[in-house]
């Protein structure tokens, strides 16, 4: 690889040092001028749904293409079982760490919040609006085949991608240029997506200082034990738990590939959404070396159905909620509230705020008594979904390598290359041309993106 192509590629890192200048300038303005930082809050919601309108044409692209060159049907669907049978026992394993740990600590113990904030009713109401399980099956199902596309909804986007995927696969040769025709979009797509990401910096400063201007230095500090304790806890989970898997099935390291998406927790962190680096772990998966449909079927299904984060959260917050209102829960009712919240949690994914409204709907149908208590938590939702959003993006990183080792659609060798940084990510085209091929041809292609 020519120096040239290499000082190219090296330009994409003063993005992510500015992000995280924009972040302390955010923490800095938040604090010193709490007034006029929450004016800035606007800037941190357009990045993000700026980032989001690309979702769906990313999952689309991606599926097609992955499902289109397939000719086993059968293929996908054992990629999608495992999928999801794989998320929920580790969503469950994930309930249990929360709560072992929520007992041990005890974050809540001591607090007087009898006269906290009512604003647990309404997010209870939240909840109860996101609706059931049926609901959520309900609306799977997009009222046009196009609208799947602008509405923002990550399965109504998969399951017409499957449909179209599935629909050219069956076409055999016929269906060719309609696969040549989806990646020349695909290419469009993530070329918007590298545009849309040098705004990461003002709207990761927009965000930052509308939350430290709401809520102050000080209100972070008193609730400081618990939300150590909870990232402490997705820490142990990530490294830990998954760490362990990772390596015992597939033979690679959790630090290594968390060093591979570290520019994607930034964003993350930046944004507090994992939703803002769905393109990128796309995209960074399939260069991995895990096959486009694998990949394309994986990482939709976890952003709804992986909830690791999630139900750790849940559970250290109904821990701490009933221990500072004087009524701590018991063994039973602890297991049959968190079994009601990730259940519950199913239909409200991809809800902004849906970690919150969960908690408090679940509270309201269990204990009402605790649902008040729901406002102390409000002040530091937001730093605590940056950790839930982390744990979640992590494990759908996790579960892309695992599945894609246990359906043996993953190329090894190609996994070691890029993790030990001999294959660097492209982050100017975010698009592999060589995937699965040899080295060469990837030099090849470099240089004519160079030349062009």
């Amino acid at each position: 690889m020519s120096d040239t192509t290499r000082t190219r590629r090296d330009r994409t890192h003063w993005l992510y040092l500015s992000v995280i200048v924009a972040v302390v300038a955010g923490v800095l303005v938040g604090w010193l001028a709490p007034g006029a930082a929450q004016s800035f809050a606007p800037l941190g919601t357009i990045f993000v749904n700026l980032i989001k309108m690309m979702i769906g044409p990313v999952i689309f692209c991606t599926i097609v293409l992955g499902i289109g060159s397939v000719r086993a049907a059968a293929t996908v669907g054992k990629v999608g079982g495992l999928a999801i049978g794989y998320f929920l026992v580790m969503s469950t394993i994930a309930l249990g760490i929360g709560l072992v740990v929520g007992n041990l600590l005890q974050p809540g113990a001591g607090l007087n919040i009898a006269t906290s904030a009512k604003a647990g009713h309404n997010l209870a109401d939240t909840a109860h609006s996101a609706g059931g399980t049926w609901e959520f099956v309900q609306n799977i199902v997009p009222s046009t085949l196009l609208s799947s596309l602008t509405t923002g909804n990550v399965l109504q986007a998969l399951f017409v991608a499957l449909l179209v995927g599935f629909a050219v696969q069956a076409m055999g040769t016929t269906g060719e240029p309609i696969l040549r025709g989806v990646a020349l979009l695909q290419k469009l797509v993530f070329r918007i997506l590298v545009m849309i990401l040098w705004l990461a910096p003002i709207g990761a400063f927009g965000a930052i200082a509308n939350v430290v201007g709401k809520t102050g230095l000080d209100a972070v500090a008193k609730l400081g034990t618990l939300m150590l304790a909870f990232y402490l806890t997705c820490v142990v989970f990530v490294f830990g738990v998954l760490g362990l898997l990772l390596w015992s099935v597939s033979r690679v390291s959790i630090f290594k590939l968390v060093r591979y998406l570290a520019r994607e927790y930034l964003l993350i962190v930046a944004t507090s959404s994992s939703e803002s680096a769905l393109p990128r772990l796309i995209a960074k998966m399939d260069h991995m070396g895990v096959e486009r449909t694998t990949v394309g079927v994986v990482v939709p299904t976890g952003y709804s159905f992986n909830l690791d984060g999630t139900a750790i959260y849940l559970t250290m917050a109904s821990l701490f909620i009933a221990e500072a209102m004087g009524k701590p829960l018991s063994i039973g009712e602890q297991l049959g509230l968190l079994v009601f919240m990730i259940i519950a949690s199913k239909g409200a994914a991809g809800v902004t705020g849906a970690g919150l409204a969960t908690l408090a709907g679940g509270l309201q149908s269990h204990r009402p008594e605790l649902l008040d208590g729901v406002g102390l938590i409000v002040g530091i939702d937001r730093f605590m979904s940056e950790a839930r959003a982390l744990t979640n993006f992590s494990g759908n990183a996790v579960a892309t390598v695992l599945i894609g080792t246990w359906t043996k659609t993953v190329d090894v060798d190609r996994v070691r290359e890029v993790l030990d940084r001999k294959l660097p990510f492209d982050e100017r085209t975010m698009v592999d041309d060589d995937h699965g091929t040899p080295a060469q041809a990837q030099e090849s292609e470099t240089k004519d993106l160079v030349q062009a």
